[in-house]
């Protein structure tokens, strides 16, 4: 009898807003996986999920917010 996987949710796991949007920024893993997925959800419900893994859920978050500095909030708007 398998079993699925449970799923870790990091603490650091947390609303952004900038410039009047908000995004909902998800970290998170497989708790038998060691690396980090990073998901981003927009305020219309569109996912946009990274195609790197993270060795730590700091690294994800670091990750979001130089993409947001470099690019923009409207990035993640459309």
């Amino acid at each position: 009898m398998s079993t699925e996987p449970e799923l870790i949710q990091s603490p650091l796991s947390q609303a952004i807003t900038r410039a009047g949007h908000t995004l909902q920024v998800d970290i998170y893993r497989l708790d038998e996986e060691v690396d980090w997925l990073l998901e981003v959800v927009n305020e219309d419900g569109t996912s946009h999920v990274w195609d790197d893994r993270f060795a730590t859920d700091q690294a994800a978050l670091d990750a979001v917010h130089e993409a947001i500095d470099e690019e923009g909030i409207a990035a993640f708007l459309d």
